[in-house]
């Protein structure tokens, strides 16, 4: 029985930590200009896409595996994440600049508008490059097992866990040590404010975006390696529950967005143990739906007074 609870904490915790990164990218827009970057899983999504194009123009598919031992693996592995950030990255600024600036002073309702329309705009073009059935992602790295008090752990999801702390450290380093990040926090409590002090707020909401974009990159290499295929679907769902997430540890709390996707993370681990895949859906978002009855602002979040 003990087992059976570590194994899926380990389930939980690999999966989660995928989640939290996406998560950041919503917190991250969210606390900037309040807004909900419906596009994010989307854009996430792409990242899978090209991570995949990028593995099949190295030749490397479900019948070439990669030569060289461990460390040509590495290589290729650091390559394709990094170059899923960058894209992702470009995407997610040029669709903040085609989508949402020029509605950033319209009615809240119309670029939350925009947002649903540009998500449908990635996910469309995707499955017209990529088509409709899910694609075999291959693997970068050796596939090794690693057993410790009966509890697997594998090597996909120490890759999760490493590459989700370091990207998560690298962000709050970031935000709290440069002038950039701390342009982000003075834009986020009062951009009128942060204007007056010769801060660019254009440039510094268009750098949240280029950040919430590479993170996502990063999340979609690594959930198609753990999944082991590339689908235009996964936008979505992944997206949607990225966004429970942020929503459940407090939207526009960084913390509360990693906390956030690591008990989601945990929590369907443990559903789809308990009661089977075709419920931990609902019971991931039955226990969203309790929390926020009772503490609206999320488990991190603060209560703000309305803006009249």
């Amino acid at each position: 029985m003990l087992q059976l609870i570590g194994q899926q904490l380990i389930n939980g915790l690999a999966l989660g930590s995928l989640y939290a990164l996406i998560a950041l990218g919503y917190t991250l827009v969210y606390g900037i200009i309040e807004l909900i970057n419906f596009a994010h899983g989307d854009v996430f999504m792409w990242g899978s896409f090209i991570a995949l194009s990028i593995l099949t123009a190295f030749g490397i598919n479900a019948d070439h595996q990669i030569a060289g031992g461990l460390l040509s693996a590495v290589g290729v592995l650091v390559l394709t994440v990094a170059l899923a950030m960058v894209c992702c990255a470009a995407i997610n600024m040029i669709v903040e600049r085609v989508a949402y600036k020029p509605l950033r002073k319209a009615p809240r309702l119309a670029p939350l508008i925009s947002a649903i329309g540009a998500s449908f705009i990635l996910e469309d073009s995707a499955k017209l490059w990529q088509g409709n059935s899910p694609l075999f992602f291959p693997t970068i790295i050796p596939d090794v097992n690693f057993t410790i008090a009966g509890v697997t752990i594998t090597s996909i999801d120490i890759l999760a866990l490493v590459v989700s702390i370091i990207l998560m450290f690298a962000l709050d380093r970031f935000i709290s040590r440069t002038r950039l990040g701390k342009a982000m926090r003075a834009t986020a409590q009062d951009p009128e404010a942060a204007a007056l002090m010769g801060i660019n707020i254009d440039l510094t909401i268009l750098l949240t975006f280029l950040l919430g974009g590479a993170l996502a990159g990063a999340a979609g290499v690594i959930y198609s390696m753990k999944i082991g295929q590339a689908w235009y679907v996964n936008g979505f769902t992944v997206g949607l529950k990225a966004f429970t997430a942020a929503v459940l540890g407090g939207i526009g709390n960084i913390i509360g967005a990693a906390l956030g996707g690591l008990l989601i993370g945990i929590l369907e681990a443990y559903a789809t143990q308990l009661f089977g895949d075709k419920w931990t859906d609902v019971v991931v978002f039955a226990i969203l739906v309790l929390v926020l009855v009772f503490r609206p602002s999320g488990l991190l979040g603060q209560q703000v007074p309305e803006k009249v």
